[in-house]
């Protein structure tokens, strides 16, 4: 199973959309994702929304019998509609405090398809990673080429020197949940 950096069990960090009108096969893949992580005996870090693909991942892994952990600014309390069934909230003042927080209590990272906000997250993260801040792994779960066009740019960013090969080995794309939950697991001892 493993353990977190919080000594409990391994806590993998959710990254995804918080807007509605997403098209509900993600909202499915949110669920099974946070079902997944219940089943392995894990627990969810998130933004603490109750909305969209990040209340989906949240629901699926409560009902799996998961802790939940949710990370949230004051100012976005009302407007995303705060996950309150979060066995854990954490209200912070600021989208950096989020992401500290969200960072420190999880063990490894999943970006699920989203917007700006994922993709700014997931930058933070994989930067983070790979200059040594970090030894947790970073995933992007993207079953159908939701991402494939800005791997492809970070791609061609390497390809004119600007992206080191460490720095593309260090994100791990996965095609399937079980794929990308297995990429976080931690070796086996």
């Amino acid at each position: 199973m493993g353990g977190s950096a919080l000594m409990g069990p391994l806590a993998v960090c959710v990254y995804c959309a918080s807007i509605e009108g997403i098209p509900p096969h993600y909202r499915e893949l949110a669920t099974e994702l946070g079902s997944r992580i219940a089943a392995r005996g894990w627990q969810l870090v998130s933004g603490g929304g109750r909305s969209s693909l990040m209340g989906a991942v949240a629901i699926g892994a409560r009902a799996g019998g998961a802790r939940t952990i949710g990370v949230m600014p004051k100012a976005l309390v009302e407007r995303e509609w705060a996950d309150h069934d979060s066995d854990e909230l954490l209200i912070v003042d600021t989208m950096r405090e989020r992401k500290a927080l969200m960072e420190a209590h999880a063990d490894a990272f999943i970006a699920l398809p989203g917007g700006i906000g994922t993709c700014e997250e997931l930058f933070e993260v994989w930067t983070s990673g790979y200059i040594g801040l970090h030894a947790k792994p970073v995933v992007v779960l993207d079953p159908d080429g939701h991402y494939r066009g800005l791997l492809e740019w970070v791609r061609g960013l390497a390809d004119r020197g600007f992206v080191v090969p460490e720095a593309l080995a260090r994100l791990i794309v996965a095609t399937d949940v079980d794929a990308a939950l297995d990429a976080c697991a931690p070796p086996a001892a």
